[in-house]
């Protein structure tokens, strides 16, 4: 029996063990993908406002050429 009681409790510390481990590998990955989000979330905030400065760009260029067209040259 003490075989078996000493048998299960190094089972038990092994799996312990590679538990930790598992733990530690996803605490690096969440990190490592928290990381990419943010930066991410940074481009897509980048991306929109260049989207609505080309928005007003295009709205400002329409503008003059209405009031080109306005002068019949």
């Amino acid at each position: 029996m003490a075989d078996t009681l000493g048998q299960r409790l190094e089972m038990l510390e092994a799996a312990i063990k590679r538990a930790t481990a598992q733990i530690e590998r996803l605490r690096a990955e969440r990190d490592t993908l928290k990381t990419r989000l943010e930066s991410y979330e940074a481009e897509r905030a980048e991306l929109k406002a260049l989207k609505q400065e080309r928005k007003d760009i295009v709205n400002q260029m329409d503008a003059i050429l209405r009031e080109l067209d306005k002068l019949d040259l």
